[in-house]
């Protein structure tokens, strides 16, 4: 039976929420205190690369991120078809690449991640392999493969997810904040069920904190990069993103601070010192642009999923955000249906 929906919150949950929901006949109503549905300062889904690495997160995550994200993965496949254009998308693996000073560390990871990822695990690259796999590598380079990982093009995701739910029917309500969700009610407002996907707007009801992330939008002309990669390195995990257009994302940072302010001098420095150090024609690059956001986080680094008559909550997606969305709204879905 078609229900009344308010979902609170218009970043990646909410309008991955809304268009589904919408889809399947229901009115949908999204408030978001954002201006309008492009890039703004409090959505974290924006900001983000876009990586969908569920191998490589088990270095500092939980097998439960793991599954959750071989689970986002099928239902991207499954979903992205289904928008109203097209999403650059890969899920042809990512390298892990160390320097061979940081043999030792970089094993005692892979170690881990084979214990962790049984199914798939790394697979090592020989050294031509590894440089024909990403031509333009610094020669002192090793390399892992971790198979079926990929990434997602958050910003034309997000605005392909809008034009979906509008097409579905989606009433959007820009510039108003929902500053209470009760089973039922966003503030004052009647509704057969509710969704609470505010991320850090959500501080009334769950203890969320926001953990500063940064990224810097590089141009680099005649750069092969065909899949993403990360270093490690005893300080940084630090990743390297292709982007259509030339453009390569570049990121790593997590801060335990709720600053919003530009990117910091030591971070372009550290990023960028780290992403030179991996493909050394990088240096000829042109820095676009930077960007910071506050990624939504709970005390345990987990997220959570509240289900009740009426109301369903999700939060704390922390870092891992593109990465296991598409999992927990099918989780939500199945419970308010």
């Amino acid at each position: 039976m078609p229900m009344q929906i308010g979902i609170a919150g218009a970043g990646l949950l909410g309008r991955l929420l809304a268009w589904k929901l919408a889809s399947a006949g229901h009115a949908v109503h999204v408030y978001d205190p954002a201006p309008g549905p492009g890039p703004h300062s409090e959505c974290a889904a924006f900001t983000a690369a876009g990586l969908l690495n569920p191998i490589a997160e088990l270095d500092c995550g939980a097998a439960q991120i793991a599954a959750l994200g071989w689970r986002s993965l099928a239902l991207w496949r499954e979903w992205l078809p289904e928008l109203p254009s097209r999403i650059a998308f890969s899920d042809h693996g990512s390298l892990l690449l160390a320097h061979s000073a940081d043999r030792a560390s970089a094993q005692r990871t892979l170690a881990r991640l084979t214990a962790l990822a049984s199914d798939q695990p790394p697979e090592p690259l020989s050294g031509p392999t590894l440089h024909t796999l990403q031509p333009g590598l610094a020669p002192d380079l090793l390399g892992w493969l971790l198979p079926g990982e990929g990434q997602i093009h958050t910003h034309q995701a997000m605005a392909a997810l809008h034009a979906a739910g509008s097409q579905a029917g989606v009433h959007w309500h820009w510039n108003l904040r929902v500053k209470t969700v009760a089973p039922g009610f966003l503030d004052e407002r009647r509704f057969d069920h509710v969704f609470d996907v505010r991320g850090v707007g959500a501080r009334e009801a769950l203890p969320v904190r926001g953990v500063r992330g940064e990224v810097l939008w590089l141009y680099a002309p005649g750069l092969c990069l065909p899949r993403p990669l990360r270093l490690l390195h005893p300080r940084h995990r630090v990743y390297v993103v292709p982007r259509p257009d030339d453009i390569v994302v570049v990121g790593a940072s997590e801060i335990e601070s709720e600053d919003r302010s530009p990117v910091s001098v030591r971070t372009v420095l550290e990023l960028l010192s780290a992403a030179y150090s991996m493909i050394p024609a990088l240096a000829e690059a042109r820095l676009l642009h930077s960007e910071t956001n506050l990624r939504p986080a709970l005390p345990d680094n987990l997220p959570l999923v509240s289900q009740q008559p009426g109301l369903s909550r999700i939060n704390g997606l922390f870092r891992h955000g593109w990465l296991i969305a598409p999992a927990l709204v099918e989780q939500v879905l199945d419970f308010a249906s």
